[in-house]
């Protein structure tokens, strides 16, 4: 009998297919840089919130401080002849500076409102990122005040400063009306320093109207701010429980204490027409509450471990204490006035710069 011949079986091997290695069509390149784009700008979306404004907020006031020291005065001081010597240009590319971080952050979170408004809706409930819903209008409105290319009297200035004022009426009275009418709401519980964000808006407001000749609505701005700034000082000032919430890390925001009597002895200043009595008494207590928090570095301590940008927030008001020393030294024409000035001055320029220069070498892109 035929032995049957046994045929050897053929074994078939697969061998995995790494398709990351697999050189991709033209069409599927793009797909995916598209695709990690939109999560690179997701990302990004989801982590600016409005406290990114004191941004643009410390570079809006930064540049109108320079405009008011490049400005030519008659009999001025000697110490004030040393600011004149700053080229006009070098407050043009910082207005332009400023004008660039204002339109980008602005363009960012204007996306995120509609991208992603249930974080928007949660940031406007939350009783510390609410307050700097006031930030971006009031960067519009410093930015307006220091404008070299619209004067205060010309037609654009008036409508684009109703443009920005709006926001602001809207936001005092949905924050001023809780205050007094909402049980959870009431300032003494949700009562925090950003809570003077409101008042400087309408100090802001007040100031930039005066320089166009409304008086009546800086009147009325101004009433409306210092009057509720009055009773937030007060509350403030007693460290009641349902206020005293404010992390460590966001501890310079009590820079903000100053912030607010710096503005109001501003507007006021344009007000009157001139720096009287109420203004400097204003302006000094602006300065006793930054020698109070600055003779006090333990304070900040934990804050400075590790770069946020909440260390902007220590920028605007530094910059609205020397614009009003600015302001108070041309008015008495002594020379500790004017030595506070140039010291203040130098500090708040200083800042700024050093911000800029710490917050470029941390910025990270999204890691996808």
């Amino acid at each position: 009998m035929g032995d049957i011949e046994k045929q050897p079986q053929q074994h078939h091997i697969v061998l995995p297919i790494d398709h990351h290695n697999l050189p991709l069509t033209k069409t599927q390149s793009n797909f995916n840089s598209k695709i990690n784009n939109q999560s690179s700008l997701s990302i990004i979306l989801t982590k600016i919130h409005a406290g990114y404004f004191r941004i643009s907020l410390s570079l809006s006031v930064q540049a109108l401080l320079w405009k008011i020291l490049i400005e030519p005065i008659k009999d001025a001081h000697i110490l004030r002849h040393i600011f004149t010597m700053i080229p006009s240009t070098a407050f043009t590319l910082l207005w332009s500076l400023a004008l660039f971080t204002l339109l980008t952050l602005s363009f960012l979170y204007l996306l995120k409102c509609l991208l992603h408004f249930d974080k928007v809706k949660e940031e406007f409930f939350n009783q510390i990122g609410v307050n700097y819903m006031f930030a971006p209008w009031i960067s519009w409105l410093l930015l307006l005040q220091s404008s070299p290319i619209v004067p205060p009297a010309a037609l654009h200035y008036k409508i684009l400063w109703l443009l920005f004022v709006v926001p602001v009426v809207i936001l005092d009275v949905k924050i001023y009306g809780q205050w007094f009418t909402k049980g959870k709401m009431f300032l003494s519980m949700v009562a925090n320093p950003t809570s003077q964000m409101s008042v400087i808006g309408n100090l802001v407001a007040a100031l930039a109207a005066a320089q166009m000749g409304w008086k009546e609505s800086a009147i009325c701005f101004f009433s409306l701010g210092i009057a509720h700034y009055l009773v937030l000082f007060v509350t403030l000032y007693q460290r009641l429980p349902g206020n005293n919430k404010i992390p460590a890390m966001l501890r310079p925001v009590f820079f903000l204490f100053f912030a607010a009597p710096s503005m109001a002895s501003l507007a006021w200043q344009s007000v009157c027409g001139y720096f009287d009595t109420a203004s400097k008494m204003l302006f000094f207590l602006s300065l006793f509450l930054f020698l109070s928090l600055v003779s006090r570095p333990l304070l900040f301590k934990k804050s400075m471990r590790k770069f946020s940008v909440a260390w902007w927030a220590y920028s605007f008001p530094l910059t609205a204490l020397a614009i009003a020393s600015a302001q108070y030294a041309h008015e008495v024409k002594g020379i500790m006035a004017h030595v506070i000035m140039l010291f203040l001055s130098l500090i708040s320029v200083l800042v700024c710069i050093m911000l800029m220069i710490v917050t470029a070498l941390n910025i990270r892109m999204p890691q996808m």
